[in-house]
């Protein structure tokens, strides 16, 4: 049996496209009651689940009169606007049948980047689980542009499991484990359990499957187990239809250990969940303030500003000689005023255009090491 799954108290359980609908489209009714009825079961033992559910575009496909996923992104958001309905009323349906009341909720990036966003997101989950909700998260598809997506719910079941500070993470999908090769090759073998990065040496990943509705694949499910144990989080990986021998413990699928600590949530937050809109080139002096001091940046520190962005996007710090980026952070300037703050001193600033100048371009509390 495996402790680390027995003994967890706070589950996050994400499950994909291909394991909740048919490849035409539409629920597939009998496969999401079963799962239902594990995650029901759960939450009857008194533990915490909190369930990331892909399914909303494909969802929308067959009412829409649509035969495959869409590829343009506003189909997609006009899928995801009805499907999502269609998601949530089956699960509200389903979970009903176990007494327990379920709660959308929709995340975009911007929701767990901005420090206000992120803290109310937290609160929010919080307070769903203290009152004895069942939280289904997704991405907010209908309104997410290409630019603020999050990319596929593994990544971002991977994240919510650091938001809540879950005990462990299951990633149900279409595969039983993660093999040496592809698994309908027979001389792939299953991989029971990954303590490091070498143990995946050698490892052929593989893209999405074959029935097109989904948009990971077992790339996306590794990348989300290396940012789930970055964050001291155990994970399993399994097939949807094991689901309740993994929840039980047995070794089924794959187990990817954690690391033994865990960093701050939301620079963990900044740094897996973010893409960076600009870049700042920093002086010598600012990357040893920034890297070796943990200091805040300030204007003197840098030497040139790329991209366009507004105060509250996240940017990478850059080494002007190298050209490596060293950070990330959120930027407390936009891209059109910062140039003319370049090398002065934040007290000249103050003096010659305010007080409101007087500050870092990257706080320390919004930074974090790359």
């Amino acid at each position: 049996m495996r402790e680390v799954v027995t003994g967890a108290r706070r589950i996050v359980v994400k499950v994909g496209s291909s394991s909740l609908t048919t490849a035409a489209g539409g629920i597939d009714e009998q496969r999401l009651d079963t799962l239902v009825d594990v995650l029901g079961g759960l939450a009857g033992q008194g533990r915490e689940v909190v369930l990331v559910s892909s399914g909303a575009i494909a969802a929308g496909l067959a009412p829409l009169q649509l035969r495959r996923r869409p590829r343009d992104l506003a189909t997609q958001q006009a899928a995801a606007a009805v499907g999502q309905g269609l998601l949530i009323g089956r699960y509200t349906a389903g979970f009903a049948r176990h007494r327990l009341t379920v709660a959308q909720v929709l995340l975009t990036v911007d929701d767990v980047t901005r420090r206000a966003h992120y803290r109310n997101a937290y609160r929010t989950l919080r307070k769903l689980l203290d009152l004895g909700a069942l939280p289904i998260v997704n991405e907010n598809d209908t309104v997410a542009t290409e630019e603020i997506r999050f990319g596929d719910n593994d990544r971002l079941a991977a994240l919510v499991a650091a938001l809540v500070d879950a005990d462990l993470l299951v990633l149900l999908s279409d595969v039983d484990a993660l093999y040496t090769g592809s698994p309908a090759d027979p001389a792939s073998r299953r991989i029971p359990l990954v303590r490091t990065d070498a143990d995946l040496d050698g490892v052929a990943i593989g893209s999405a499957g074959k029935a097109g509705v989904g948009t990971g694949g077992m790339v996306t499910k590794v990348e989300a187990a290396r940012i789930a144990t970055g964050f001291g989080i155990p994970v399993v990986l399994t097939a949807a239809p094991l689901a309740a021998p993994a929840l039980a413990g047995d070794e089924v699928g794959t187990l990817f250990e954690a690391s033994a600590s865990r960093p701050a949530a939301r620079l963990f937050w900044l740094a897996h969940a973010t893409a960076p809109r600009g870049r700042l080139h920093l002086d010598e002096g600012a990357v040893a303030a920034v890297v070796a001091r943990r200091k805040s940046l300030l204007p003197a520190g840098i030497t040139a500003v790329d991209g366009s962005f507004a105060a509250g996007d996240p940017v990478d710090l850059v080494d002007a000689g190298s050209g490596t980026p060293v950070a990330r952070g959120l930027v407390n300037y936009d891209a059109v005023e910062l140039p003319a703050l370049l090398g002065r001193s934040t007290p000249e600033l103050a003096a010659a255009l305010g007080p409101g100048y007087e500050r870092e371009v990257v706080h320390r509390d919004d930074l974090v090491l790359l």
